[in-house]
């Protein structure tokens, strides 16, 4: 099976995601590249039941070179970000809280240090029709020194430079969502400016902030 490693990594997060409740049966697709080819998750599977066997593998143009089942639908997308932003792993989601806020706000914004390894102020990109070129152009402008995007009235999507990371951004922006939502109803949430988040990226580097230690 080609890229046997990169495809059972990208349906175990798969899973991991649905689990999480980040995905609802088939909505939401996770891609991982290795060298010059992709594996990404096929249209219209549900997540939680993918198998190394269901995940596609195309190339640049999107043309599949191994598996039986079409890429998503939001190939354009997937293919955008790798083109763009030299991207290991692209996650797009329909997470339920990143969704909703997707549908109120022109931005989330940086209320928690963490939210900075997402750049910062999190975009929302304006609604476009999904599998569409003009939703990945609209998303692709809004990522732009972010690793994170809000997708107006659609959902939402990260990357990083493998799918771990990917995943893991997924996960914090839909934190950093919730966070937002829940201090939102109590007032207006104090946000961090510029000064603050270049302060944090200082103390995280001289710290080794986030470095996983053996215990």
């Amino acid at each position: 099976m080609m890229l046997r490693a990169v495809r059972e990594r990208v349906a175990k997060e798969s899973r991991r995601l649905a689990a999480e409740g980040l995905v609802l049966g088939t909505a939401g697709n996770v891609s991982a590249r290795q060298g010059d080819l992709i594996a990404i998750t096929p249209t219209g599977a549900r997540l939680s039941e993918l198998r190394a066997e269901h995940v596609t593998v195309i190339d640049p143009t999107g043309a599949v070179v191994e598996g039986t089942l079409a890429p998503t639908s939001e190939l354009d997308l997937h293919l955008g970000v790798y083109r763009r932003y030299r991207a290991g792993a692209v996650v797009h989601t329909h997470a339920p809280m990143a969704t909703a806020l997707s549908l109120v706000l022109d931005e989330l914004p940086c209320v928690h240090y963490q939210l900075v390894e997402l750049g910062g102020p999190v975009p929302v990109a304006p609604y476009r029709t999904f599998g569409t070129a003009e939703l990945a152009d609209v998303v692709l402008d809004a990522l732009d020194g972010r690793t994170a995007v809000l997708m107006a009235n659609h959902g939402a999507l990260t990357h990083g430079a493998d799918l771990e990371t990917a995943v893991s951004r997924a996960l914090l922006l839909e934190w950093g969502c919730e966070l937002y939502w829940r201090a939102a109803t109590l007032g207006a949430p104090r946000t961090l400016d510029r000064t603050q988040r270049a302060e944090y990226e200082r103390q995280v580097i001289a710290r080794s902030y986030g470095t996983t230690q053996p215990l």
